[in-house]
């Protein structure tokens, strides 16, 4: 592959000022282009699935999300502290994980890297988001509709809950905290696609649901799921009132996740030497998909 205009090539990066080799950058660069590959491999995966795996891995997405619901709702019931109950809150996000399944906010990254590579197409991508976005939806109705009638003295404390999203006004504050809440979520991916250990992985998921619930960020699916809790448990929040939430929270939190973590990621990304220039074109197989 030809050298594009201002890129650096490997012995580039890992020369110093007096133009010898420096160990440590090689080793950095190195580091950097197998997150990329590993990113670009998980990406095109999830682009090129098939419908019944979409379907079966956004429904188990929403899903597992709740399980972390259900877990922030009794901390939350018994202590009344809304830090601790974010921190019970990435039982979820470690399920997900484990589980592998798809969550909405995980299309940010991973399969805008893939397209970056030339390894997917937009039509991909946004089949991928209106499928998995669905799917959440629908497995976190479903499980909601089982916590709030196993768990009736739950109620009062999901009306509440649902209560702080819907009612908020459509202002300054409320677009900030969608927009942190994208961001938050797409770190998390960035930072389980940089390390191999599954214990650190654990830790990330744990600190950002910490965030997430805890600090009561907007996030299109886990507080969607907790409105329908609500919707199920007492009925005094409105699936119209959900909606006039759900619009503006949605693009926001891509505009947090892919402008301000996928972007710079990008950035990143095309500084590697095997980083796609004009001339590359998707290959035959991704095509053929």
């Amino acid at each position: 592959m030809s050298e594009k205009p201002g890129q650096q090539t490997d012995d580039q990066v890992a020369e110093d000022s007096d133009g010898q080799v420096d160990p440590a950058a090689a080793r950095v660069e190195e580091e950097v282009r197998e997150s990329f590959d590993r990113t670009v491999e998980k990406g095109a995966e999830r682009l090129h699935r098939g419908w019944r795996v979409l379907i079966t891995t956004g429904l188990f997405g929403g899903l597992e999300v709740g399980l972390g619901i259900l877990a922030y709702l009794a901390v939350l019931h018994q202590t009344d502290n809304h830090l601790l109950a974010g921190l019970a809150f990435g039982i979820g996000l470690v399920a997900l994980y484990l589980a592998h399944s798809e969550l909405f906010t995980e299309g940010f990254l991973l399969p805008i890297m893939a397209l970056f590579a030339r390894r997917g197409t937009v039509l991909q991508l946004l089949r991928l988001w209106g499928m998995t976005l669905v799917t959440n939806l629908v497995g976190g109705w479903v499980f909601m509709w089982f916590v709030a009638h196993a768990f009736p003295e739950f109620a009062g404390l999901l009306t509440e809950t649902a209560r702080h999203f819907v009612d908020a006004p459509l202002g300054l504050r409320a677009v900030a905290l969608s927009v942190l809440g994208g961001i938050v979520i797409t770190v998390l991916t960035r930072m389980q696609e940089g390390t191999d250990s599954d214990g650190v992985k654990v830790v990330a998921a744990f600190s950002v649901g910490f965030l997430l619930a805890g600090l009561s960020l907007f996030h299109s699916v886990l507080d969607s799921i907790i409105i329908f809790g609500a919707i199920h448990a007492e009925g005094s929040v409105s699936y119209g009132e959900w909606l006039a939430w759900f619009w503006y929270v949605v693009p926001l939190n891509m505009l947090g996740g892919l402008v301000f973590v996928t972007a710079m990621r990008l950035v990143r990304a095309s500084e590697l030497p095997e980083a796609p220039g004009p001339d590359n074109r998707v290959d035959e197989a991704s095509e053929a998909s």
